[in-house]
């Protein structure tokens, strides 16, 4: 079963509440049609009732009808979650009023449905900007406690099986943080390697820390800040397996991890790898995308309480149904 196909196959076995607040966007509708119809998710479509409906007869969809419709205007429990915005945001300044006009905001009601309990994951994107996504996730889900630094990381889907997990890789980050300090980078190798777990499916992540020196054979307070990064990685979780600084091919390649870094349990068997910097991560994997013709799935956010995911803007159907797949498997591992 290939990785997508795994992915999919444990939402469907365990089917979470999953917020699609552009509920009329043609590409998140059709998706959505599609998961409802093979039962991968619960859906919450906000938007009016009577228009997304419409479009789902005009679009020839049978599915819509299935999921959960939720109208800003006539939500019965706006006062309930305009309170709760209120409460959440009181101190930095916001108003009562603000927040009964904020409750209106599909990107914020999705958020403030998820806080209260009433569903498990939130994807937007397709029509609204990753900062205007990320902004009501940051503001009310908040980030997981002892993580300040949301990040995102990428499923690569390689044509060579020698590396990584037969050919899978997760990297990060790829989409958020521009220059991480290292306490930053420690948040990033940690929460990259809990996304190994919860999407990619590895049970045993082998995180890398990547820089162009492995083990002080350059020096340059970049290579510093991997060394540091690594070592409070350790602290945050002394439970992932982890090491830095490593090149990738001593990370990738074991006759080179072996001549580079003897010892080490990561080098030459790494299938995370965390790159230095946003612009480091975000250029290698669209290279190993275009060049090795691999597959690269996400961004998939992570270091947010609950799965708050955001798509490209020229995402296409298939897009958003493989990342509704993920985000279910995100909010089923954040449960455990």
């Amino acid at each position: 079963m290939d990785l997508i196909s795994e992915i999919i196959a444990r939402a469907k076995a365990n089917p979470q509440r999953i917020v699609l607040p552009e509920g009329d966007e043609e590409r998140t509708l059709r998706a959505a049609d599609k998961v409802l119809a093979e039962g991968i998710a619960e859906l919450i479509l906000i938007g009016n009732p009577e228009h997304i409906l419409s479009l789902a007869k005009e679009w020839g969809l049978n599915n819509i009808e299935k999921a959960t419709i939720i109208d800003p205007e006539t939500n019965p429990k706006k006062e309930e979650y305009a309170n709760l915005l209120f409460e959440l945001r009181k101190s930095k300044g916001m108003t009562k009023e603000q927040a009964d006009k904020l409750v209106l905001d599909p990107l914020y009601l999705g958020c403030l449905i998820i806080k209260n309990g009433d569903a498990d994951g939130q994807l937007a994107g397709a029509r609204n900007t990753t900062g205007n996504v990320l902004r009501p996730a940051l503001q009310i889900i908040k980030t997981t406690p002892g993580i300040t630094c949301v990040s995102g990381a990428m499923l690569l889907i390689t044509k060579t099986p020698q590396y990584g997990e037969n050919g899978i890789l997760v990297v990060g980050d790829v989409a958020v943080t521009p220059v991480p300090d290292a306490q930053q980078l420690s948040q990033i190798a940690v929460t990259t390697a809990q996304t190994a777990k919860a999407v990619a499916g590895f049970a045993d992540p082998r995180v890398a820390m990547l820089s162009f020196s492995t083990k002080g054979s350059a020096k340059h307070e970049v290579v510093d800040k991997v060394v540091e990064a690594t070592k409070l990685a350790k602290e945050l979780d002394p439970t992932v397996k982890i090491d830095g600084e490593l090149q990738a091919d001593a990370a990738l390649v074991p006759s080179v991890g072996a001549s580079k870094a003897p010892g080490s349990e990561i080098a030459g068997k790494a299938n995370v790898l965390v790159f230095p910097s946003l612009e480091v991560g975000n250029i290698a994997y669209k290279m190993v995308q275009r060049l090795g013709n691999a597959d690269a799935i996400g961004p998939v956010l992570q270091g947010i309480a609950r799965p708050v995911n955001d798509l490209s803007r020229g995402c296409s159907v298939d897009d958003v149904y493989k990342m509704i797949a993920i985000t279910a498997n995100q909010a089923i591992a954040a449960k455990h």
